[in-house]
């Protein structure tokens, strides 16, 4: 929890639950840490798209005989695109009020590399190009920033701003406490060197 973050000092009265919520894994965390007019979720989207238009550099080069302004071009049309979609986010967390969840990282972390794989194969005619095959790929390449923002950021980015202006976002809200305990004891059974490793990876996350 940095110190620029103005909404910390209304977190004394929350549980660690609560707490957890609010800030989340470590993405979550180092957002939060981030003044809340920057780490708006339209602006992370923004970040994501930029990120993605920096990694498409290279296969532009190598591939297309005046790439600068190919790329300009698309990675404008990313970083609007993923910025539309963060304001969207934003917009239906103001009307639905939705609680943060936790992002299937397994499955959403490895989309970028997929689809910046596909797109690479395809601007090096490694690839059969096609409409589908085509589409898909730049899906694959530009959702999982969008999926974050919406499932877990938007959300948590309201509760900041709440916090913020001194509201209890949690009022009327019940917070399961989560117990670790039985779990870390069913994987690592009495080996107490393992309970405690296993014990400060999970603070950690």
């Amino acid at each position: 929890m940095g110190a620029d973050a103005a909404w910390a000092d209304g977190t004394g009265s929350l549980s660690d639950s609560q707490l957890e919520m609010l800030t989340g894994g470590g993405l979550s965390k180092r957002f939060s840490r981030l003044p809340l007019w920057i780490s708006h979720p339209s602006n992370i989207g923004a970040f994501y798209g930029l990120l993605i238009s920096l990694a498409l550099i290279l296969p532009y080069y190598m591939t297309e005989p005046f790439w600068a302004p190919l790329w300009i071009y698309h990675a404008s049309l990313l970083i609007a695109a993923t910025t539309f979609l963060g304001m969207i986010s934003r917009i239906m967390n103001i009307i639905f009020k939705r609680m943060p969840v936790s992002v299937n990282r397994k499955m959403l972390y490895p989309m970028p590399f997929i689809g910046f794989t596909l797109v690479t194969l395809i601007s090096t005619e490694l690839m059969a190009d096609n409409s589908i095959i085509s589409f898909l790929s730049w899906c694959i390449l530009m959702c999982p920033g969008p999926l974050y923002i919406h499932l877990s950021w938007a959300p948590r980015w309201r509760l900041l701003c709440m916090l913020e202006d001194g509201l209890n976002p949690f009022e009327g809200i019940e917070v399961n406490e989560k117990d670790y305990s039985q779990d870390i004891s069913e994987v690592a059974g009495e080996d107490e060197e393992l309970i405690e490793v296993v014990e400060d990876f999970s603070s950690e996350e």
